[in-house]
């Protein structure tokens, strides 16, 4: 399995637009992050985890010619404001799958309105197959997936475990229960946001307090703001086997 980070931000991205914060201003290509989103490659499928607003920038800068379905963790506009620029996949393949909890696709359906009617839609028109995900195990093309429930402060997010890497962001809270699914595995990718606390993510401490509790052999930060520091020095900080993500890593599972 193939792993590719698209995008390693926060909603606002790195740099921020007319920020003079040193973060933003760093010559340092880690340290600029697009939206966040991930490709996941196996046996010739490939599926992406989000698709905000930098998503058509993500597909042209990581070669992708073909996606098998979207999976989304949820609604936010970071993780699927980008969902019209599915059209030339459509204009090669036909309809995309998308994968999600029942009231992310009643969200998307009705900000994406155009894509969804059924009736006198535009010809150019995204074309999509709505998949509801349920907190149990589903196959895509023979391979299980497992959702992790969470929090988003209040507001209830997927993350996604495929074999033996698990993808979670956006989270504050993850209850035992669902820890117990990704529990010991091989790669965990989760989000951190910066250093101080936040009422709706994990901030740095929490992250490695969760990243503990996993136990994987190795984990990965991403969902990142200026505000965490330089990639460099917060590398340094880190113990051994957890990194800072950063756009356009590929990891091999």
């Amino acid at each position: 399995m193939k792993i590719t980070f698209l995008g390693t931000g926060t909603s606002q991205g790195i740099p921020i637009i007319g920020s003079n914060h040193p973060v933003c201003l760093s010559d340092n290509p880690k340290d600029k992050r697009l939206r966040v989103s991930v490709l996941v490659e196996w046996s010739g499928y490939t599926y992406v985890i989000d698709c905000g607003p930098d998503f058509r920038y993500q597909m042209l800068r990581s070669g992708c010619t073909r996606i098998d379905g979207i999976l989304f963790t949820h609604e936010h506009s970071d993780h699927v404001i980008g969902l019209d620029d599915i059209r030339p996949f459509n204009f090669r393949q036909g309809d995309i799958p998308v994968y999600a909890h029942k009231r992310v696709l009643k969200s998307i359906t009705k900000r994406f309105d155009y894509i969804f009617k059924t009736k006198n839609k535009y010809p150019g028109a995204p074309s999509v197959i709505k998949c509801r995900v349920k907190n149990k195990p589903f196959k895509l093309n023979r391979l299980e997936v497992v959702p992790v429930n969470g929090k988003h402060a209040n507001l209830q997010v997927f993350g996604y475990k495929f074999d033996n890497f698990a993808y979670l962001t956006d989270m504050k809270t993850v209850k035992d229960k669902e820890i117990e699914k990704i529990k010991n595995i091989d790669t965990l990718v989760v989000n951190a946001l910066r250093k101080e606390p936040h009422h709706s993510h994990f901030n740095l401490q929490e992250a490695l307090n969760f990243i503990e509790k996993v136990n994987p052999k190795k984990a990965y930060l991403t969902h990142i703001s200026h505000m965490l520091g330089f990639h460099d020095d917060v590398q340094k900080e880190l113990p051994q086997n957890v990194f800072l993500a950063y756009d356009g890593l590929e990891l091999t599972i």
